[in-house]
């Protein structure tokens, strides 16, 4: 695989600081049992990077120490850490939001049995990837079967009230480009993945959220193999909205690795850029000290958080 951080390191981003923070946003691991183009992590099924009970039994903590409002669980599958429903039970008893990153076809993975079953029952918010609503698209940048898999997962979670109307279960859908290009406009994709989706399948969902595809790991190096990471570059700073720089995710999220070592982002956990510079800040170190007002890393990835309607964990900006 290409390094796309040496490509990265000099930018002229702009220099942004840290506001409050809300949302505690933890990679349990990278395995995963999909392995997509798009994907920023390098996830797939043979990675072995789990966190262990240790680090995880300092997230209640410090969510409670900070007062954080949001625990965002991610990875890989996040769902395939063996401490997951202990997790969110945790964080749900000590009344916090958590969300879920889910992948859909993990709902019938082999000991995922009631899995969707045990979010509804907890209120977890599900943010779920379906970067089309067609098979054919589906299933070129995620693998064979993944598009019927994710329907079928879809309609399971909407049989359990998820993305119904006056439901309080929070379904939200996220989509990334095939390719090199930005987003489309949020509002008018949703539409239409909303008028798709309910008149071939049945399925309603709250939201989607289009996000870019950022320029590092397997989609970096892909552009690079492909000698198309510079032309991305350019396009993503030519489009760069200074307006966008006010709402991007890292201004009140904190990234937690599987070692739980912490970054500004996910984005540059990947990168291995961690928090602050210097010797790297660990979880334990939140209980004893704040975020507020402290500079953020920036390379020339960011212009991925800011291009166009600018993209977050939350879609556009």
């Amino acid at each position: 695989m290409h390094a796309t951080l040496p490509l990265l390191r000099i930018t002229d981003f702009p220099a942004i600081q840290r506001g409050s923070l809300e949302t505690l946003q933890v990679s349990l691991g990278y395995k995963c049992n999909q392995r997509c183009l798009h994907c920023h992590v390098n996830a797939g099924p043979d990675r072995k990077e789990m966190m262990d009970r240790e680090t995880l039994d300092l997230i209640l903590p410090v969510i409670k120490s900070r007062n954080i409002k949001i625990l965002d669980l991610t990875g890989g599958a996040p769902e395939l850490h063996n401490d997951f429903r202990y997790l969110v039970t945790q964080a749900r008893t000590a009344g916090k939001h958590v969300i879920d990153r889910c992948n859909l076809t993990i709902l019938f993975e082999p000991g995922q049995d009631g899995l969707a079953g045990f979010l509804a029952e907890h209120q977890v918010e599900i943010v779920a990837s379906l970067p089309c609503y067609s098979l054919e698209n589906v299933d070129k940048q995620r693998g064979k079967g993944v598009f019927d898999k994710s329907i079928a997962g879809l309609q399971k979670l909407n049989t359990l009230g998820y993305g119904r109307p006056g439901n309080d279960l929070l379904l939200n859908l996220v989509y990334n480009p095939q390719g090199a290009s930005l987003p489309p406009n949020q509002q008018a994709l949703e539409a239409d993945y909303k008028r798709e989706l309910f008149d071939h399948f049945g399925i309603e969902f709250n939201h989607l959220y289009a996000l870019a595809n950022m320029p590092i790991k397997r989609f970096g190096s892909t552009l690079i193999s492909r000698n198309q990471f510079q032309d991305y570059m350019q396009l993503l700073k030519a489009n760069h909205q200074p307006n966008n720089l006010e709402q991007v995710m890292c201004r009140s999220l904190v990234s937690v690795d599987w070692q739980g070592y912490l970054y500004d982002c996910d984005f540059n956990q990947q990168l291995k850029l961690p928090l602050g510079g210097g010797k790297r800040k660990h979880l334990r170190d939140l209980l004893e000290d704040g975020l507020e007002g402290k500079s953020i890393r920036v390379a020339d990835h960011c212009f991925g958080c800011t291009a166009g309607q600018g993209s977050s964990c939350g879609g556009t900006l």
